[in-house]
């Protein structure tokens, strides 16, 4: 088993960042302000067997939006730090807050402002078109891109290394 599989056995807690990782990082602004945001529907599917297989999941982002307290309500994700300036800092409060080693959290970000928090966690995993900076700091890049399938990807691969994936994928074959 490579090193990122080897990482992702002890992973316990799965953070994400939400622009260009859960989205492709377009900002769609309204004339009323309000922001909106794509997700992807397999990229929640694969959250929800993530969760079901046992681990927590968290959202970590530096921007804050309504819509996504909402994804996060449907998809039953009880932490979500919003607004966080600081990133390090929502992360140790994850941590805190799970009862969990930073190697036992992933987080997947894409830009430099999530650099503190791919450093210091147990699985740093990112995007294709994240900068090389943000890339050389991580254990897995995705083949799929943000907000097209990368969510779904790393929450397989954590599946598959913990050996619980197939049992989630059974579930829907009943």
């Amino acid at each position: 088993m490579d090193a990122p599989d080897a990482r992702a056995r002890e992973i316990r807690l799965a953070i994400f960042d939400v622009d260009g990782i859960m989205t492709d990082g377009t900002l769609y602004v309204t004339d009323a302000g309000e922001e909106m945001k794509g997700f992807h529907v397999r990229d929640g599917h694969g959250l929800k067997m993530l969760q079901n297989s046992g681990v927590v999941l968290a959202i970590l982002s530096g921007r804050r939006a309504r819509c996504v307290e909402h994804r996060a309500r449907d998809l039953g994700i009880d932490h979500v730090l919003q607004g966080v300036a600081r990133k390090q800092d929502g992360f140790e409060a994850l941590l805190r807050a799970v009862g969990v080693e930073a190697r036992q959290a992933s987080y997947m970000g894409d830009d430099v402002i999530d650099l503190p928090v791919l450093r210091r966690c147990g699985l740093a995993a990112t995007v294709p078109e994240a900068p090389v900076l943000v890339r050389s700091h991580c254990h897995l890049i995705t083949a799929a891109t943000g907000g097209r399938g990368a969510v779904r990807e790393l929450c397989e691969r954590i599946m598959q290394a913990q050996g619980t994936l197939d049992a989630q994928l059974a579930r829907h074959l009943e």
